[in-house]
């Protein structure tokens, strides 16, 4: 049983879209019922990588909305609402229905709707007289966006500073832990499996990993519960395992420079919902759809920028040849652009002719498309020396540091403020220890670029930290982690997983190593002190040894913030295995490195540390 979360949820919408009706067998709804959809900007964004707009005509769709404009009256036609489920939106869905806006309302939530927020519907639809036009009011479950079949983000927006606010109380960080329980809730539900749970000691990802435990034990007890699968006991081979992790546990990861085709396209080029626009050949903007239906993304995403270049020429070649090969047997001219006009000779090879020109067209479109992107990406690869930066912060992470005037050199080179600066956070982060001559020398020429420095400092004192907890005796430790966890929230997660997590001779990720350890099972001494959570079985025997794998399916979780990078490393880890594993990735949101070093600067000026007077790092 594979779980394909993008078929699950892409279902459920159909479904949705079907009134809540099981859908024909071609997975389409009635298309024979109009109907009218209504949504909010949140479910537009989970909408958007799954049904594309020409899409929604095959679902009976004729007309759709954002809730918040304003809207005519349209009668005889139903109104399927997909919102979230909030003060705003049930304020205005009771507006709609005193204004007879439309004759039936099938009101769908991304998530399980709160008590409170459905009394508000019934006395509001009650006092105006309009409770006979609620025609359905459904949980859907669905508050999570899914960008390929193992890629999903919650989109929660700045998770990692919430967290990691020195200022945040404890309501606000339960508020933020119940959010992301409640998202993660609805991927387990969509998929319909109740997984084994890990999770490292402490910090945001404990939290999360037993708030989470309980509410699936507090759900499984209901008798109409969303988890159908068999019996108590299933053996873990056949249930997926979900590690949950915090950004703290490697913080490089989300902000080096990386040389892939996927990570550069979205660190770069700022990728969105599968979509992004670039600069078009003949000036003026072109926009693209980069997901599972475009061949060459699929194929060639994990390669190195250079041979994706390559591969693009390859491609491009053997289009022309094809098309020659057309020309030849149709009597057209060699070298000629396949545009089916010239197709003069025999039927038989016209035939063939005219029935691969569809092909040929899409190949076609493929490939100007990729080679446009990479044009652009070329570019800004060379403007801002982005190879050299992925090759230097790659052999940092490697030998534990850099030569100072290697690391001066690039800091007083080419690249924007913001490579610059993640440059010198990476430098921080990769050595084994503090060396204050240099370190001073790397915020003497950052102040020199005019780059904001808050984000540097930060990370500095969380280093510092590390330096003074690993020096500590046994006593004056514990006065340092309390002293630390007053001042910095959660970070000294981060502190604590020191330099062990971001040394490795391969540089595998340490996200990854992790993960592979807890997917086959044996004893690690790097995963032994691992928490186990299991839903499925009583409070007391949750340590068990069945529940410690080997696991076939793993869903790997990132609490504040996620990227390309990871999820590319999990995607090779899982196609290493024998047999092949499966292995889904989710975070609180997907970010660049700039979006990232952003929020560790924000961090960083709440503590009162840098420069915040300087200009933009852009």
């Amino acid at each position: 049983m594979a779980l394909n979360l993008r078929q699950k949820q892409t279902e459920c919408i159909a479904r949705m879209l079907n009134l809540n009706q099981p859908v024909n067998a071609t997975g389409t709804a009635n298309e024979e019922v109009y109907k009218i959809l209504i949504y909010d900007r949140f479910c537009q964004n989970i909408l958007s990588p799954l049904i594309h707009v020409k899409d929604l005509r095959k679902h009976g769709v004729t007309l759709y909305f954002l809730i918040d404009k304003d809207r005519k009256p349209v009668h005889d036609v139903p109104a399927v609402y997909f919102v979230q489920a909030n003060q705003q939106n049930i304020q205005r869905i009771i507006a709609d229905a005193s204004a007879s806006l439309y004759d039936s309302f099938h009101l769908n939530f991304s998530s399980s709707i709160p008590r409170a927020l459905l009394e508000d519907l019934a006395s509001g639809t009650l006092n105006s007289d309009s409770i006979q036009r609620i025609s359905k009011v459904h949980d859907q479950y669905l508050e999570f966006v899914t960008l390929e079949e193992n890629l999903f983000s919650l989109a929660q927006k700045n998770c990692y500073v919430q967290l990691n606010d020195p200022k945040a109380g404890d309501r606000e960080i339960e508020e933020i832990i119940e959010r992301i329980v409640s998202g993660l809730f609805c991927v387990l539900a969509t998929l319909g499996v109740v997984p084994v749970i890990r999770c490292p000691r402490g910090g945001p990802a404990e939290m999360v990993a037993s708030a989470l435990d309980q509410k699936l034990r507090d759900h499984l007890l209901s008798k109409n519960n969303l988890f159908s699968e068999g019996g108590n006991f299933v053996t873990s081979f056949q249930r997926p395992m979900l590690c949950i992790f915090d950004r703290n546990f490697e913080l490089s990861v989300g902000i080096q420079h990386d040389f892939r085709y996927r990570p550069l396209v979205h660190d770069v080029l700022g990728l969105k919902l599968n979509r992004l626009s670039v600069q078009g050949e003949k000036g003026g903007m072109k926009s693209y759809e980069l997901d599972s239906t475009d061949p060459f993304w699929v194929a060639n995403g994990w390669l190195e920028f250079p041979e994706v270049a390559v591969e693009i020429e390859t491609q491009l070649n053997k289009y022309k040849k094809d098309v020659d090969e057309v020309n030849k047997r149709t009597g057209g001219d060699a070298g000629a652009e396949f545009d089916g006009t010239d197709l003069i000779g025999n039927t038989k090879h016209l035939m063939n002719a005219v029935n691969s020109l569809p092909e040929l067209t899409e190949r076609k479109q493929v490939i100007d498309k990729h080679t446009n992107i990479a044009t652009v990406l070329l570019g800004e690869i060379k403007e801002r020396s982005l190879d050299s930066y992925a090759k230097k912060e790659n052999d940092m992470m490697v030998r534990g540091g850099i030569d100072r005037s290697e690391l001066m050199g690039v800091l007083k080179g080419k690249g924007s403020k913001m490579d610059k600066l993640r440059f010198a956070i990476m430098y921080l982060i990769s050595s084994e220890t503090i060396n204050q001559p240099e370190v001073e020398s790397v915020e003497a020429a950052l102040r020199e670029s005019e780059v904001d420095t808050s984000a540097f400092q930060y990370v500095k004192k969380i280093k510092s930290l590390n330096v003074s907890l690993a020096s500590a005796n046994s006593a004056s430790r514990n006065n340092i982690v309390d002293w630390a966890e007053k001042l910095y929230g959660q970070s000294i997660s981060a502190v604590t997983a020191g330099v062990k997590n971001l040394l490795s001779s391969d540089r595998q990720l340490a996200l990854t190593r992790t993960v592979e350890a807890l997917v086959e099972g044996k004893p690690n001494p790097e995963i032994d002190s691992y928490l186990v959570f299991d839903p499925r079985a009583p409070k007391s025997s949750s340590g068990s040894s069945h529940l410690k794998g080997p696991f076939k399916e793993a869903i790997v979780f990132m609490i504040g913030g996620g990227n390309y990078m990871e999820y590319g490393s999990l995607q090779e880890l899982a196609k290493r295995q024998q047999p092949v594993k499966h292995v889904i990735y989710g975070t609180t949101e997907i970010l660049t490195g700039v979006e990232f070093v952003e929020q560790l600067a924000s961090l960083g000026q709440k503590m009162g540390l840098g420069n915040p007077g300087s200009p933009s790092t852009h």
